[in-house]
């Protein structure tokens, strides 16, 4: 069994997390924590949720797990991180501190100093179905955010053989759950219900150098990327529609084709038939990724769609974790 312990159960992404690896058959939950909520159990929290007590940060047993799962904010993730790979243990890190290979990067999106840039070489990006062989023994994985996670499966095929003519616009929209458990203003039931409202639209998102970083591997020179989210009105769920003006000789059957052969196999991605476009309603509660695509005036509309909960963070982590401990790759996610 894979002994684990889950930082910041307490918010969306670590229950997430906690009712997936308690249906794991290959895992072991040790702790959770919640710097907030110590002293409560999870069910207190969550009446659904198991009766899990949850302990301060600082009392967390390291050196009795395996893995650690870090579902913390940006920057207090990778102190937590080095601790716990000084104790032996592995870590899949759910926030935003070891995506960016470079730290001034990460000084200039996150406005701090990385707290541990020594670190940054060694993270796989855990983008797990371009990532697999990078997993196994692995130490450190950096989940991919939400956003990217939809907008990368939907662009790699494409990117890869270099279709694109232009800048690609990436048009996404999220579910308030995004937006993580702690109260704001914005994501308040009144200011939401019967709303739909982008935010840091064009190159201000933070996710901007995520994508961005990984379509540099992919096409060179990347194209630039304009990328507008929304917040929806619902819990849960990502949907993004994406444009990318497409290079001659490049026909909506060659690109099907293409996209069908790269995703042949893949357990949690499903390119959709011909005139079919991705939705909400395919994937939520799910580590599925679902893809559409048409070409219209030598433009690629890829439409993708994943729950943010699931493969936009805890069930990717789930995924990876199962490559990196060299268990069945769908372990507690089917």
């Amino acid at each position: 069994m894979i002994q684990v312990g889950i930082f910041g159960a307490s918010g969306y992404t670590g229950f997430e997390l906690v009712n997936l690896l308690r249906r794991h058959p290959e895992v072991d939950i040790r702790f959770v924590t919640s710097k907030s909520q110590a002293g409560l159990s999870l069910d207190h929290l969550y009446p659904a949720g198991p009766a899990l007590p949850l302990i301060a940060p600082e009392n967390a047993p390291l050196s009795e797990v395996d893995l650690v799962f870090l579902c913390l904010p940006h920057a207090k993730a990778a102190p937590t991180a080095v601790a716990a790979l000084e104790a032996g243990a592995r870590v899949i890190d759910l926030s935003a501190d070891f995506r960016l290979k470079s730290a001034a990067e990460y000084t200039r999106w996150y406005g701090v100093q990385h707290p541990a840039p020594n670190l940054l070489p060694e993270a796989v990006y855990g983008l797990t179905e371009f990532v697999r062989d990078q997993l196994p023994g692995a130490r450190l994985v950096a989940n991919p955010g939400c956003y990217p996670t939809s907008i990368l499966l939907a662009l790699q095929p494409a990117l890869e053989v270099g279709a694109a003519a232009g800048a690609i616009i990436a048009d996404a929209k999220s579910g308030v759950s995004g937006a993580g458990r702690q109260p704001k203003q914005n994501t308040h039931f009144v200011e939401v219900a019967g709303n739909f409202s982008p935010y840091n639209i064009g190159r201000a998102h933070r996710h901007l150098p995520e994508m961005e970083q990984a379509m540099a591997l992919w096409s060179k020179p990347a194209p630039t990327l304009i990328f507008s989210p929304h917040l929806l009105p619902v819990p849960r769920g990502i949907e993004a529609t994406i444009y990318m003006p497409l290079r001659k000789g490049w026909s909506e059957p060659t690109l099907r084709n293409l996209y069908e052969e790269i995703y042949a196999g893949e357990p949690f991605i499903r390119v959709l038939p011909a005139g079919e476009l991705a939705t909400l309603a395919h994937v939520l509660h799910s580590n599925c990724c679902v893809i559409g695509l048409s070409v219209a005036a030598d433009t690629l509309i890829l439409t993708s769609a994943i729950d943010n909960l699931v493969k936009g963070a805890a069930g990717q982590a789930v995924q990876n974790m199962n490559l990196m401990f060299g268990i069945d790759e769908k372990a507690g996610l089917i």
